[in-house]
């Protein structure tokens, strides 16, 4: 038995989704795990789903002598023989430690923390695949965008990953354009870890996390949705995932990392500002101008608040969206470039469908925003309560073509009743 203090583990780390952001993020963990040699285990592994790229011409790896730009290839084989995520994150180069998995269950296995990044009509099928698969006492990380939405009621994807793998699950969310991240583009992010009091080296539970949307351990207040789950200890034999450590794992000199405990909001945060770019890349389509777009970001965090506080009552504190990068940074960077605002914009100045502009520009990525405006939809629905919600439910009517982008103004303004 390892003595009180002494760890002679250390962390082997599991990023699960290889997309821009998934490699951008599985960079950053890389890095950190060659940086901190006496927490993180040296290899980090990749989970990839696996296709077939060919190597574009353009690309500085392509050499028409070469067998891998032949025709087409298995993705994990370009990435850990280029070191590069050709297809998702081009021209960005990976750290030689980050290994490209296609198998799931090899990718997660021994793994203790396991960042989940991937977009999220895909966790629920993820989650199943791993349950039995991972160490008990593994700790997660999501940087998924949306919300889980059933007739049961809702939930955040932190709490959904929690609840399918009976595991602690944090959240990370912020102002962070993929690309600028990898570029190596100064940006700050905000990470929401309570870590759970059994993983201070305490011998009895106590219950669950301060802030956590989940309870772990006490019987849930809501019959509707079981929420209760028992973890287990993480042994002392590893470091502790304090703040500091959880820290160290995500910082770098260009992508600052702000540490707090309120999960529910960092998760919210990052889901509802989707539905709010949309909205702002409409009006910006328009022709409208910043006036126009900070009137809507503004509504959207309005929004963003009462939505909080309202269904997740005492896990949500105001100060995430107004103070940290989850919330009015991220907003802003969303209603300017991110990709939700961009396709919107093309799809009024195009007059096309909003789908056709996501096809067409997002490589077989998908936008989180129609979909979360969906979930969140038929969440209010549930609750009639959409009329509290006018912004929100003027994204969801707009993409169901029961109003114009042009209706904005007068959908969300608070004199009319």
């Amino acid at each position: 038995m390892a003595t009180l203090g002494v760890t002679t583990q250390k962390h082997k780390i599991t990023v699960v989704g290889s997309g821009n952001w998934g490699s951008a993020i599985a960079k950053i963990v890389a890095e950190n795990a060659l940086a901190n040699p006496d927490i993180f285990e040296k290899t980090i592994q990749m989970w990839v789903f696996e296709e077939d790229v060919t190597v574009s011409k353009d690309s500085k790896h392509y050499d028409s002598q070469s067998p891998l730009c032949q025709g087409p290839q298995k993705l994990t084989k370009l990435i850990n023989t280029f070191h590069e995520n050709v297809k998702y994150l081009p021209s960005v180069a990976l750290p030689t430690n980050l290994v490209a998995n296609p198998s799931l269950e090899d990718a997660v296995k021994d793994s203790t923390v396991l960042i989940f990044n991937l977009p999220h009509q895909f966790i629920g099928k993820i989650c199943e695949t791993l349950k039995g698969k991972i160490v008990p006492f593994a700790r997660g990380v999501s940087c998924i965008k949306g919300v889980d939405v059933s007739d049961k009621g809702i939930q955040l994807f932190s709490e959904s990953i929690g609840l399918k793998l009976g595991i602690y699950c944090g959240a990370l969310s912020g102002a962070n354009i993929a690309n600028e991240v990898a570029q190596e583009k100064f940006s700050e992010t905000t990470v929401a870890y309570d870590p759970p009091r059994m993983d201070s080296q305490n011998p009895t539970p106590q219950g669950s996390p301060k802030l956590s949307p989940v309870d772990m351990i006490t019987p849930s207040a809501n019959p509707g949705l079981k929420q209760q789950i028992r973890l287990h200890a993480l042994p002392n034999e590893y470091p502790p995932l304090s703040h500091e450590n959880m820290k160290k794992l995500f910082h770098r000199p260009y992508f600052h990392v702000r540490m707090v405990s309120d999960v529910a909001g960092v998760s919210l945060g990052g889901a509802l500002k989707n539905v709010v770019a949309l909205a702002a890349g409409w009006v910006d389509g328009l022709g409208w101008g910043d006036n126009a777009k900070a009137a809507v970001m503004r509504v959207g965090i309005l929004e963003e608040v009462k939505f909080g506080q309202t269904f997740f009552e005492g896990k949500v504190a105001a100060a995430t969206f107004t103070e940290e990068s989850c919330g009015i940074a991220d907003m802003i960077t969303s209603c300017s470039g991110g990709r939700n605002f961009r396709c919107a914009k093309m799809s009024v100045k195009e007059g096309l469908p909003i789908g056709e502009v996501e096809e067409r520009e997002l490589n077989g990525q998908k936008l989180q925003g129609t979909s979360t405006a969906y979930d969140v939809n038929a969440f209010l629905k549930m609750q009639n309560m959409e009329a509290e919600f006018p912004l929100f439910t003027a994204v969801y009517n707009i993409l169901e073509g029961k109003n114009k982008p042009d209706d904005i103004p007068e959908l969300i303004d608070s004199s009319v009743k």
